[in-house]
């Protein structure tokens, strides 16, 4: 039986991935990605798009993302 597929691709948009998890701001933060205000990310770019924009490595990042167990996902806050 093959595996489903990832939650989060490189080609969806980082508010995408946060409506998925809430804790998709934690790894990004933990990648220095959004958490102050000269590295502000939008949330209507993609994953490819900041990850190449700051120069991380867009598998690792996806595939920390990908580690968060589904079972433990919090609700998501509003905008």
């Amino acid at each position: 039986m093959p595996s489903p597929p990832p939650r989060f691709h490189a080609d969806m948009t980082v508010g995408e991935a946060i409506q998925i998890d809430a804790r998709v701001r934690e790894i990004l933060a933990a990648f220095h990605l959004g958490g102050c205000s000269s590295c502000g990310i939008s949330e209507i770019e993609t994953i490819r798009q900041v990850t190449m924009g700051y120069g991380v490595d867009t598998e690792l990042l996806l595939q920390s993302m990908n580690d968060l167990d589904p079972a433990e996902t919090p609700p998501a806050f509003p905008h």
